[in-house]
């Protein structure tokens, strides 16, 4: 389960946002890089198991911002749903006028009604953050965070209200302690970054009358416990009787909960061991990539991934997949209330 934590409470930085991409590790994912034209102005990844290539986390030369994460419900979204993934690529891409605006257009216009369960924190690096989520009771009331205010707050896949999830709270209290102590220690920018690449690879996850090779389904209810998640599952399951993976692909009736919508294959006619092999649905689950976003109150940006395994769902060695960009924001903005 995804996580994403946005702090204004570091002194030297105007606004900081770490996160965890929990997904299939072996679903085709381009690294983070400035995207190619006509948005060229975008950084960071893309999930390009759908054709729209959407994105989950990305910033802009001008300072849009934008982390999206899914909301874990029981119900498939249809084949015609809307891509979460664009959604959050439409903000960061194109030019949609006011955040308020782009805020009550998706929410009036049934975007988010027609899209699978989701939470979008957007808007620009200095100023306040909306938040919506299309799962909340009350669509009318769009949260706004940070800005001018100091507060850390954490996003999973839940409403953004719900303080129920383990990981969250969690995750808020280890960020605060984080920067304090780095604060404290008069650390470089690197050594804060390496903090909170041990947040993000925090695991807590119950083990206990757990199968070694046990998969999503085995976990779905204990995965809101941990911030970080191990690679759960079988790398390959061709070689399973079609029992097997029956068994092992219950998870195929849960709105899976990372980042982006899956392509599910549903149809009984397909055979379980080919179904078995689509990329982007099956295999191991787990944390597949770490992201880092500092903003100082000079307008200078750093984003920071680290990739944790490659396409072949194989371990990455730690550095070996990091992308490190640095570049300023023209005026960064200043709140307004």
């Amino acid at each position: 389960m995804c996580i994403a934590l946005i702090s204004t409470a570091h002194p030297s930085y105007r606004l900081v946002l770490i996160d965890n991409r929990d997904e299939y590790l072996n679903r085709p994912t381009d690294i983070a890089r400035w995207w190619p034209e006509p948005h060229s102005h975008v950084l960071g990844g893309r999930d390009m198991h759908r054709d729209v290539h959407g994105t989950w986390l990305g910033v802009t030369k001008t300072g849009k911002i934008a982390v999206l994460t899914n909301y874990r419900e029981d119900v498939t979204p249809a084949p015609t749903a809307v891509s979460r993934g664009a959604i959050i690529k439409k903000f960061l891409a194109e030019d949609v006028g006011p955040v308020e605006d782009f805020v009550k257009n998706v929410v009036n216009t049934g975007i988010a009604k027609d899209a699978g369960g989701f939470s979008l924190v957007c808007g620009h690096i200095g100023q306040k953050l909306a938040v919506i989520s299309n799962r909340a009771e009350d669509q009318s009331q769009v949260p706004w965070i940070a800005g001018d205010v100091v507060q850390t707050v954490g996003l999973s896949n839940a409403t953004f209200s719900d303080r129920s999830w383990k990981k969250v709270l969690l995750g808020e209290e280890l960020m605060l302690n984080t920067i304090r102590q780095s604060v404290e220690n008069g650390e470089s920018e690197d050594q804060l970054i390496q903090r909170f690449l041990d947040l993000l690879s925090h695991e807590t996850l119950p083990r206990e009358g757990k199968a070694d090779d046990a998969g999503l389904e085995a976990y779905i209810s204990d995965l809101r416990h941990s911030i970080y998640v191990p690679a759960l599952g079988r790398k390959d399951m061709s070689g399973l009787r079609d029992d097997e993976i029956a068994a092992a692909r219950k998870h195929e009736k849960v709105d899976i909960i990372g980042h982006n919508t899956p392509v599910r294959t549903g149809s009984p006619a397909i055979n379980g061991s080919n179904r078995a092999k689509r990329l982007g649905v099956s295999g191991l689950y787990g944390t597949q990539k770490q992201s880092i976003m500092l903003a100082d109150h000079q307008g200078n940006v750093r984003f920071f991934e680290r990739t944790l395994f490659d396409e072949n769902s194989n371990p990455v060695p730690a550095g070996k997949g990091d992308v490190d960009v640095r570049f300023k924001i023209p005026n960064p903005r200043k709140s307004t209330d």
